[in-house]
């Protein structure tokens, strides 16, 4: 069990929350995300009372209740599968009612959420805790500073898998991601940002790191936020970053001052570029799943062994390990049974070697098809 928040200043209203490691396995369904973003500086918010809050969130819990029978962690011999939300669509799912936000009553998590990480699981399960969790994040930051586009650790149609995943250790409620543009409120304040949260998105408080900073050219710190959210009557907790037990800031190269030691998207980054699946898998508290498209069954490159296929790295939608050879591999395409495979990466292909045939209910007909290659903890 986790331990509880302890509460250091009755005045800050600082609760510290220690990090204890899970060692359950996941469920490893495929599904998709159903992140929504709005423009905050267009959202208009009706005045919100206690009683419609507490319903709404009331009403939303009882809509993302997870059974926790069909999130019971599989045996080490079973292989995931894919549930049937495998072709679910973000327009199928019901929009909140006009006027009202989506997050109103609820705890939002603060961070990037690139990585989905065990650091970032432990925000969400604090979240959980309080109440409804939500894990509110930016996008639109590489386009403004005019970074280089990269690709994700967790591919965008992957996330919500990955926050049904975290179900068990949220009181069986998965965390909704909520997004906001980045340019909308690049420019407020600590003050107004807090503002914004309690006015208009009517969150009930928030989750942050110890290292989080948010505000105009990151002005605020944990303490401000959590002063801030005192003044708007929200609840703040701030959480000791989950350190990582097996590297430490001199292993990654990395100059970001916020660096020290603790479990951080760079060093998904970094493990996926040596190649060390097992330290991957650590990280993230779940093993690593590379997502590709298949618009045409002429992309799979076959060979005369029907055991063995390629796919063009062209596919890829988010970040795979370096070059080399994989063991205990499985993948996963469309609803078909999972297939063990041994996997090779080289500069423009991925290669699958299967003990049975894999493709051979391919359906040349269907427009779009979804790959999934989960990878276990050797590299071979």
């Amino acid at each position: 069990m986790l331990g509880g928040s302890s509460r250091i200043s009755h005045h800050l209203r600082i609760r510290e929350c220690n990090y204890h490691h899970y060692h359950q396995n996941q469920n490893l369904g495929l599904g998709f995300c159903s992140s929504r973003i709005f423009q905050l500086s267009s959202f208009m918010v009706r005045p919100l009372s206690a009683a419609i809050i507490g319903e709404n969130r009331k009403q939303r819990l009882q809509q993302r209740l997870v059974s926790s029978s069909s999130l019971q962690s599989k045996s080490p011999g079973e292989m995931p599968t894919l549930p049937s939300c495998f072709s679910e669509r973000e327009d199928d799912r019901e929009l909140p009612a006009e006027g009202f936000s989506p997050v109103a009553g609820g705890i939002v998590a603060l961070g990037k959420f690139d990585a989905l990480h065990i650091g970032h699981r432990e925000l969400a399960i604090q979240a959980s805790k309080i109440g409804a969790p939500y894990l509110l994040s930016f996008i639109g930051m590489a386009e403004v500073f005019g970074w280089e586009p990269r690709a994700p650790i967790v591919a965008k149609c992957d996330r919500k898998r990955v926050l049904s995943s975290w179900a068990p250790y949220c009181g069986n409620v998965a965390p909704v991601e909520f997004q906001i543009q980045f340019s909308s409120v690049r420019h407020l304040s600590p003050q107004q940002f807090v503002e914004k949260l309690s006015r208009e998105l009517g969150v009930r408080g928030v989750v942050a790191g110890e290292n989080y900073r948010f505000g105009y050219k990151a002005a605020g710190d944990a303490s401000e936020l959590v002063r801030l959210c005192e003044e708007y009557g929200m609840d703040a907790c701030i959480i000791n970053s989950v350190m990582d037990k097996h590297q430490d800031s001199r292993d990654i190269g990395c100059n970001d001052f916020k660096e020290r030691g603790q479990v951080s998207s760079t060093r998904v980054r970094q493990a996926l570029a040596m190649g060390d699946m097992k330290y991957v898998s650590e990280l993230l508290g779940r093993q690593h799943r590379l997502i590709l498209t298949v618009n045409d069954h002429d992309e799979l490159i076959s060979t005369s062994n029907k055991h063995r296929v390629s796919v063009p790295k062209s596919c890829l939608l988010n970040l795979p390990p370096k070059e080399g050879f994989y063991g205990n591999g499985v993948l996963l395409f469309g609803e078909e049974n999972p297939v063990k495979c041994r996997i090779f990466i080289d500069a423009s292909h991925i290669h699958l070697e299967m003990d049975k045939v894999g493709f051979c209910n391919f359906d040349h007909s269907q427009d779009f098809k979804l790959l999934g290659i989960e990878f276990g903890d050797l590299q071979c």
